[in-house]
């Protein structure tokens, strides 16, 4: 006779069950706040000029500077927190050292996620919340902010600041940026994340 709990088996428990911030969570969890967002936002637009389902993580210094980032389209796919922060450990493994042995974190790791949707928050969200928290953990970096760019501008999930500019461009634009400049192609883009 066996005593204890019953292990439920795979198709019984929810998909990423406990692997999703809800905005509550994100807000209490204490993310610092960016002094400037306005120059991160634009900062990152221009390195990466990103398009839908495209996401930018970026690792900042201590005065707010980009250091280094990597952009990626993301899946069609729902993903799962887990996932989330596999893909967001490997590209900060590829861009910059891991500051595990610094008492604590003095490099931050903020994540612009590009879409069509509108700007509030999704369980897509939540999922990536969840990942970059746990990234930058795993990467000894501090978790910073996670910001939304659409159609109709940029905003800092969990805060109330946005702006209009810059703006995702239409993917029917003809290979445009936000700000009517002609788009980089993959080559340039990716020479723009180092």
């Amino acid at each position: 006779m066996a005593f204890g709990f019953a292990t439920p088996s795979p198709s019984e428990v929810p998909p990423g069950l406990g692997r999703a911030l809800e905005p509550a969570e994100w807000v209490s969890a204490g993310i610092p706040l960016l002094r400037s967002p306005r120059e991160v936002v634009v900062g990152l637009h221009t390195r990466h000029l990103p398009g839908p389902a495209t996401t930018v993580v970026a690792v900042l210094g201590p005065d707010e500077r980009i250091v280094a980032g990597a952009s990626f389209v993301r899946a069609n796919s729902r993903p799962d927190g887990w996932e989330c922060r596999n893909v967001l450990l490997s590209h900060l493994r590829r861009i910059v050292p891991h500051d595990l042995r610094r008492r604590r974190p003095v490099r931050t790791a903020v994540l612009l996620s590009c879409r069509e949707d509108p700007p509030g928050w999704t369980e897509e969200d939540g999922a990536w919340m969840w990942g970059l928290r746990d990234a930058c953990t795993l990467h000894g970096l501090r978790c910073g902010a996670y910001i939304t760019l659409t159609r109709t501008g940029w905003r800092v999930l969990g805060e109330d600041r946005g702006g209009r500019r810059p703006c995702l461009a239409p993917a029917d634009r003809g290979g445009r940026t936000g700000d009517g400049s002609p788009a980089a192609d993959g080559a340039s883009r990716r020479a723009a994340a180092r």
